[in-house]
């Protein structure tokens, strides 16, 4: 019998598109506001730089086994219904914190929340590609992470406001509240893709399948893989550390911070939005995926590393900082976009939630340890020293560089299909093209 491939629908994909980046202002809402509220809530509650690094890492706990949890659930059920549940799991787990006390309290909440977020990203990616193409995926998901990035936005301009004429605490309230309204309007015009349904010369999903010894074997997996870590590094340390560094260690008063938070976003999203339509246009115009996607992000994360390790320089000026600070963060969004666009180039679609998944796991394991790590060294130079905040960025630097130069080595999309697959499987995943 001969199948019909679905029809991509542009109007009902980017409708797709935009609630799932609304899903992830959401979702950057809930991650950043511990950044954000941290001066106020360390002197409230009394505590010392390396307890707040441990609340900052808090969020990745059982992150990485959750996300791999729900990346197998999304090859199996709908990501509609999955999204569904994450969201409301997000906006009630809010809720305690509204009277949490202690540093234990906290960490639970925040380890809570990291269950709850952990499939987020890999999941609302799979539910993505199945609206759209391999040639156009680099841009949907582009939007995807740059609310993301809308999340900073709002959230420098919001919660330090609200957390001066409220205080700290309201914010999570609203928070929650953001979260239900997400979830009503997901309800109402969430759907499931169909690209991924049988078409004509494309194998059953089981055919298709392969072992995944030999999927997390491959160097593009375990180059993606790494370099996904090394951008996590440098967003954990962003969410967590920056607004701390901007008002602590370099003297600027709580509502700049979320000014500048503003700025950030107002760069960082539209520089993420072009690189990845850039990555795109050169998939369509001929160059090969080790180009256009391989080389690409990983050359984005070299300049982006170089940048942050520029801070450790003394001589820099506020507004050279900020700026070093800000590019360095736009570039290492790129890899959120274009990362997973290479894995979907040769994973079987039955497989891509799980393999998406793993690689955020792999990730997670930098949310976990940037901000430990990093509040041990402000702790040592001391909370108001701007050496301690240096050493940070410093070995974000060196994470970036490394991870970028392995990313060009080992990344080769065209390569991995070639070696995972047999001809068919090989026919069929360039079939979704």
């Amino acid at each position: 019998m001969t199948l019909q491939a679905p029809a991509f629908s542009p109007r009902k994909a980017w409708t797709i598109a935009f609630l799932l980046a609304f899903m992830m202002l959401v979702n950057f809402l809930d991650k950043v506001v511990i950044g954000l509220v941290a001066v106020p809530m360390t002197q409230e509650l009394g505590l010392s730089p390396t307890e707040f690094g441990l609340i900052g890492g808090a969020l990745h706990w059982f992150f990485a086994i959750s996300a791999v949890i729900g990346g197998f659930l999304a090859n199996r059920r709908p990501t509609r219904t999955l999204l569904l549940g994450m969201g409301l799991f997000w906006s009630l787990i809010q809720l305690p914190m509204l009277f949490a006390s202690s540093l234990w309290m906290i960490v639970a909440c925040r380890v809570l929340l990291g269950i709850g977020e952990g499939p987020a990203s890999p999941v609302a990616t799979h539910a993505l590609y199945k609206w759209f193409p391999n040639d156009r995926r680099s841009l949907p998901v582009a939007l995807l992470h740059s609310g993301s990035a809308m999340g900073l936005l709002v959230a420098g301009a919001m919660i330090p406001w609200i957390s001066l004429n409220y205080g700290w605490r309201v914010n999570f309230a609203v928070l929650a509240a953001i979260g239900a309204v997400w979830c009503v309007l997901w309800l109402r015009f969430g759907r499931e893709g169909s690209l991924d349904s049988l078409r004509a010369g494309q194998l059953t999903p089981d055919t298709e399948r392969l072992p995944y010894r030999r999927l997390l074997s491959d160097g593009s997996v375990l180059g993606n893989y790494i370099c996904h870590f090394a951008a996590n590094w440098s967003l954990a340390l962003t969410l967590t550390w920056v607004p701390s560094y901007l008002e602590i260690g370099l003297g600027i008063d709580p509502l700049k911070t979320g000014h500048i938070f503003v700025m950030f976003v107002v760069v960082t999203t539209p520089l993420s939005l072009f690189m990845a339509w850039l990555s795109q246009r050169l998939m369509r115009s001929g160059y090969s995926s080790r180009v256009a996607r391989g080389a690409f992000v990983s050359l984005c994360l070299i300049a982006s590393g170089l940048l942050s390790a520029s801070l450790m320089l003394t001589e820099l000026s506020v507004a050279t900082r900020i700026a070093c600070l800000t590019l360095s963060g736009g570039l290492a969004l790129v890899m959120y976009s274009v990362g997973p666009a290479m894995l979907g180039e040769f994973t079987p679609s039955s497989q891509r939630g799980g393999i998406l998944a793993i690689g955020n796991a792999v990730a997670s394991l930098a949310g976990l340890s940037a901000p430990v790590i990093t509040g041990m060294l402000v702790q040592g130079a001391g909370a108001a020293h701007p050496l301690g905040y240096a050493q940070g960025f410093l070995m974000c630097g060196g994470v970036l560089v490394v991870a970028g130069l392995i990313g060009l080595v080992s990344m080769n999309p065209q390569r991995s299909r070639e070696r995972l697959g047999s001809q068919e499987v090989a026919s069929a995943a360039c079939s979704r093209a």
